[in-house]
């Protein structure tokens, strides 16, 4: 069954799980260390600019966006973390709500976790990667910024992930992607595609 991601709507912001939409359907979260491109990446791949709000500040989402795709379908997209320009009460808010989020969202059927080309595998994402294995999460990688370096660079940072990704979740698939220059965009559609409809 085809989507149409260009329909997505938001749908509501919440501060925890707790005040999440139903816990039905199926949906499939964004993930990302502060400033890696999520709502770059949401705005791309739903073709609407300005479906999540994007800003040069680290940690402009602060709080669990839910948007829309109709049939009981939703694209999720969670604060991010790292180094936010925000109180420590409220980073570790963040924290505690996304693990939280990770681990009983029966609904919840895959994560994207998007990593900067040039700063893959922080001690974050690694984290996160754990917290999926630990869940029975599928995981999909999107080294976002690919633009920002040159083909052959780029093809090796994808690489080098591809062979860590086995010892960190067994499992998880990876590409390059850019907001910027459209790639990668019918390829990550293509795997929340499958999520979204095989539930």
């Amino acid at each position: 069954m085809e989507i149409h991601f260009a329909s997505a709507r938001f749908l509501t912001s919440v501060p925890d799980t707790h005040l999440a939409p139903a816990d039905t359907g199926a949906e499939a979260a964004f993930a990302g260390r502060s400033n890696a491109g999520k709502s770059s990446a949401l705005n791309r791949i739903t073709g609407q600019r300005g479906l999540a709000r994007t800003s040069k500040t680290p940690g402009r989402t602060q709080q669990i966006n839910f948007f829309d795709l109709g049939a009981g379908r939703r694209l999720v997209d969670l604060p991010g973390y790292g180094y936010a320009k925000v109180p420590q009460l409220l980073k570790a808010r963040w924290q505690r709500s996304l693990g939280e989020y990770l681990q009983i969202r029966e609904s919840l059927r895959g994560l994207v976790l998007l990593m900067d080309c040039r700063h893959p595998l922080t001690e974050y994402d690694q984290q996160m990667l754990a917290w999926c294995q630990q869940a029975g999460l599928p995981v999909h990688v999107l080294l976002t910024k690919a633009d920002k370096l040159k083909r052959g660079p780029a093809a090796n940072a994808l690489l080098a992930l591809r062979k860590q990704l086995p010892a960190l979740h067994p499992g998880a698939s990876a590409q390059l992607f850019s907001a910027l220059k459209n790639s990668g965009v019918d390829e990550v559609r293509a795997v929340l595609t499958q999520w979204l409809t095989n539930s």
